[in-house]
């Protein structure tokens, strides 16, 4: 995708991003890609117009801190797989629930935790993320009573 060297650099794309959609710079379609996410979450934005040092913080889930890159990243990610439709089917799935909800945004974020489990899982046991379990878990949102 575009991860840089370092966790660090790869942060430091999303506050070069939103400094140029800021000064109104004309954006790379990747920075575009970042922008349209930040865009969707202006609890992040002040922390992306602090000091890059930012980049730097560790986040701790069970502390209850939530990593606003990783999430970033996870809807980036999610929107690849949707364009790539892999795994073969994600993008049926996405269609359909966006049809069923008619918000991109809120289904990318009811894919990330079976994303992210899929990510955990992968890590824990040293081998390749399942694809099928992740396919199968996301259809399972298709048949979820909806909440209003």
């Amino acid at each position: 995708m575009f991860y840089g060297n370092s966790v660090q650099d790869t942060r430091q794309l999303f506050f070069s991003s939103w400094k140029k959609h800021l000064m109104k710079e004309a954006l790379l379609p990747l920075e575009k890609q970042l922008v349209d996410v930040i865009l969707l979450h202006p609890e992040y934005q002040a922390l992306l117009q602090g000091p890059a040092s930012e980049s730097e913080k560790a986040y701790f889930p069970e502390l209850g801190q939530t990593n606003p890159f990783l999430h970033m990243g996870l809807h980036l990610a999610i929107r690849d797989q949707v364009a790539t439709n892999r795994p073969a089917g994600i993008a049926d799935v996405f269609d359909a629930l966006v049809k069923q909800y008619h918000d991109s945004a809120a289904v990318e974020h009811m894919f990330m935790d079976h994303f992210a489990e899929c990510l955990w899982q992968a890590q824990r046991n040293g081998c390749l993320p399942d694809e099928a379990s992740y396919l199968y878990a996301c259809q399972q949102l298709i048949f979820r009573p909806k909440v209003s």
